[in-house]
C-alpha cells in the first residue's frame, strides 16, 4: 500500500509540475514553482505519516490480514491487559476476535476489566458485549444488560434502536414474549432502520403472534412493518444492499441467519 500510494503521489506531482510547461510554456510554469514546492511538502508529510502508521501497526495489520484470530487476541491482550491500553478501537477488536473464536467467557472478562478501567469503552461497545451474552445462552442477563443501557446509557439514535431490538430479542429467546412484543411492535412501526423494521416485523409474525394476548394487534404491527420495508427497499435485491452496508458489524453477523429468514418472509410470500 505504501508503494502504491508513493507511485500515485509521484504521478500526480509529475502531472502538476509538467503540465503547465507543456500547455503554456516556461513563463507560466515558473509561477507554479512555489505551488509545486508546497504540494511536494504536503505529499511528503502524508507519506511519512502513512509509513509511520504502518510501522507502528505492522504486527496488528499483518495478523488481521492473515485472519489469525487467536494470535490477534493474544497480541491485543498484551496491549490492553498488560499495558493498560483500554482505548475503544483495541477493546472492540479484541472482543470481536473472541467472538470469532466463540470465546464468550473472555468477552465478558474483557468487559469486566474495561468497566473498571474505563467504563465509557463498555458503553461504546454495547452491541458487542450484549450479543456475547446471547451467544453464551445467558438471555436474562443479556436482557438486563441491554435494558440498563436503554435506561441510563448515552447512546446514539441508531445505536439505541439496535440496543432496543436486541433487548426484545433477548426477551424473545428467554421466552418472555410479553416483554418482547412491545419493543418489536414499536420498532416495526417507527424505526428508521430498514433491517430493524424487517426483523421486528418477521418475529412479530413468526414467533410472537401465536403467544400474544392481542394477536390481531401483533399481526397488524407486523404487516405495517412489512409494508414499510417494501416501500423503502422495493425488492430483495435492495434489501441485500442494505444488509451489505452493515455486514462487517459483529452484531449483524451473529443474527445473519435471521436476516436471511426475514428476507424470505418479506419478499417471497408464496413460501410462507
Amino acid at each position: 500500500m505504501i508503494i502504491a500510494f508513493s507511485i500515485i503521489f509521484v504521478f500526480i506531482l509529475l502531472i502538476i509540475t509538467l503540465l503547465p510547461s507543456v500547455i503554456a510554456g516556461p513563463e507560466i510554469a515558473a509561477n507554479f514553482r512555489y505551488i509545486t514546492l508546497l504540494l511536494l511538502i504536503f505529499i511528503a508529510i502524508i507519506l511519512i505519516c502513512l509509513i509511520v502508521y504502518f510501522i507502528l501497526n505492522y504486527r496488528l495489520l499483518s495478523l488481521l490480514e492473515r485472519e489469525d484470530w487467536p494470535a490477534l487476541a493474544y497480541y491485543l491482550e498484551q496491549k490492553i491487559f498488560v499495558k493498560g491500553g483500554y482505548d475503544t478501537r483495541k477493546v472492540r477488536l479484541l472482543a470481536s476476535s473472541y467472538m470469532v473464536i466463540s470465546d464468550y467467557t473472555s468477552v465478558l472478562r474483557l468487559e469486566n476489566k474495561a468497566a473498571l478501567a474505563k467504563p465509557s469503552v463498555v458503553e461504546k461497545n454495547v452491541l458487542i458485549f450484549g450479543p456475547a451474552r446471547i451467544l453464551g445462552g445467558n438471555y436474562a442477563d443479556a436482557a438486563a444488560f441491554f435494558k440498563s443501557y436503554l435506561d441510563n446509557g448515552r447512546l446514539k439514535a441508531d445505536e439505541r434502536e439496535w440496543v432496543r431490538w436486541f433487548y426484545g430479542f433477548s426477551n424473545l429467546l428467554g421466552g418472555d414474549f410479553a416483554r418482547a412484543e412491545p419493543d418489536f411492535s414499536f420498532l416495526a412501526q417507527y424505526s428508521r432502520d430498514t433491517i430493524i423494521i424487517g426483523l421486528s416485523a418477521y418475529f412479530l409474525s413468526k414467533s410472537l403472534a401465536r403467544n400474544s394476548k392481542n394477536p390481531d394487534e401483533c399481526r397488524a404491527a407486523s404487516e405495517k412493518g412489512r409494508e414499510r420495508v417494501e416501500k423503502a427497499v422495493k425488492n430483495a435485491a435492495h434489501w441485500k444492499k442494505e444488509v451489505r452496508k452493515m455486514e462487517t458489524e459483529i452484531h449483524a453477523a451473529i443474527i445473519r441467519k435471521y436476516i436471511d429468514e426475514a428476507e424470505v418472509w418479506l419478499f417471497k410470500k408464496g413460501l410462507e
